[in-house]
């Protein structure tokens, strides 16, 4: 089984799936591999991507807190944040954050507007893509991610504010990149989770599973795979803890990979 991130490692820097890395994936199919993608995007950012392939993988969506299939436009499973969790998150970042500013966001699943944001969160927002509401109402109903985004630090400085004072019991803290945006799903969700449970669907062993990644979401999903690959232009997060460095997403680095096999 192959599992593929997409932005930073799947797609080259211009958003595409080279011929290369198309053919090689197709050939893997075609020889009774199973694929998916594994993404921070919420379900909705996949046709992009999926409209490039001559299939439609099942896909993990929002870093693990969706499983969708694109080929029936199904959301197979969701987990998702409750109100009082979210309400919790909030009230622990809110002491570690009030020195700048930020807002919050959430990615709902099959509950009307799927993206709603506080005024904070994006202080340029201004056509109907998502509902600018307060945070009472942002809360208000569950969702599979709770995003804290803050334009002043880079992500990797908000996870060092953030993921000390997030109970890991209550919810899971990462970023998939480094522009200021912190990702919090249901505790124990991540790609490696949700992965997982694919594979045991497909009834695919963790040690015959390849990941592809380049970002510390990508991190457990590595970790749990029988071979766990970074990308060359991948975070130190996930060069260190990789069994391999591919090269980089503008060079085809899965594509070299997959076909020692393929």
């Amino acid at each position: 089984m192959i599992a593929s991130d997409i932005d930073g490692t799947f797609i080259n820097s211009a958003g595409r799936v080279t011929p290369r890395l198309r053919a090689v994936v197709a050939r893997a199919v075609e020889a009774g591999a199973f694929f998916c993608l594994a993404t921070g995007r919420p379900h909705r950012w996949l046709p992009p991507i999926t409209d490039q392939l001559p299939f439609g993988p099942v896909s993990i969506c929002a870093n693990g807190a969706v499983i969708y299939d694109p080929a029936r436009d199904e959301i197979v499973h969701a987990f998702e944040l409750a109100s009082s969790t979210m309400a919790e998150v909030i009230e622990a970042v809110e002491p570690v954050m009030s020195d700048v500013i930020h807002g919050f966001g959430v990615e709902r699943v099959g509950r009307g507007e799927e993206f709603l944001i506080t005024r904070e969160y994006n202080p340029d927002a201004w056509d109907d893509r998502f509902g600018v509401v307060d945070v009472d109402e942002l809360i208000a109903q569950p969702a599979t991610k709770l995003l804290i985004r803050c334009g002043y630090l880079t992500s990797s400085e908000m996870f060092e504010r953030i993921a000390p004072v997030v109970d890991g019991a209550d919810a899971h803290v990462t970023y998939s990149m480094d522009e200021g945006l912190i990702e919090v799903s249901c505790p124990g969700v991540n790609k490696a989770s949700s992965v997982a449970l694919l594979a045991e669907r497909y009834g695919v062993d963790a040690a015959d599973v390849i990941a592809f990644g380049d970002m510390p979401n990508d991190l457990e999903m590595l970790t749990w795979a029988g071979r766990g690959i970074a990308m060359g232009n991948a975070s130190p997060v996930l060069t260190s803890a990789a069994d391999e460095v591919t090269d980089t997403n503008d060079n085809d680095g899965v594509a070299k990979i997959l076909e020692r096999w393929f």
